[in-house]
């Protein structure tokens, strides 16, 4: 009989925790890590949006990193002035380390002077991308 109970407890555990990791993936969110963290063209290999810049780091096995490419891309070319920038992860090591990348798909929003003003990980909606980038202008 113990080992029932134990297993049910452990079953609503890992259900609760997978619906809030569900809940939280993808949010668009303000991080008090990223104050004061800034990019430039340099770091991007190209320049940075009038605007504002999207910035997604993703991997070569990355499932959601390529419906990520999708969504950016589209709000990129539906908002003037609006950049989307992807890195990979692994060929920029140092970048990941400094702005504290633990999985991909990350997606930054950069303002127009190249500042951390938002971030998302996982599959981030459509809505959500362009309600930041309301923000970040």
């Amino acid at each position: 009989m113990t080992g029932l109970v134990v297993c049910v407890a452990v079953l609503v555990a890992a259900s609760v925790y997978g619906v809030l990791q569900r809940r939280r993936s993808g949010r668009v969110r303000v991080r008090g890590r990223d104050d004061g963290k800034r990019l430039g063209a340099a770091e991007l290999g190209g320049e940075l949006g009038e605007r504002a810049t999207l910035l997604q780091f993703s991997s070569a096995f990355c499932a959601p990193c390529r419906a990520t490419r999708r969504v950016l891309g589209e709000v990129a070319g539906m908002v003037p002035g609006v950049r989307h920038v992807e890195l990979d992860a692994e060929d920029n090591l140092d970048l990941v380390r400094r702005l504290d990348i633990l999985k991909t798909p990350t997606v930054l929003v950069l303002d127009a002077d190249g500042n951390v003003v938002r971030r998302a990980t996982g599959q981030p909606r459509k809505a959500d991308v362009i309600a930041a980038l309301g923000e970040a202008v």
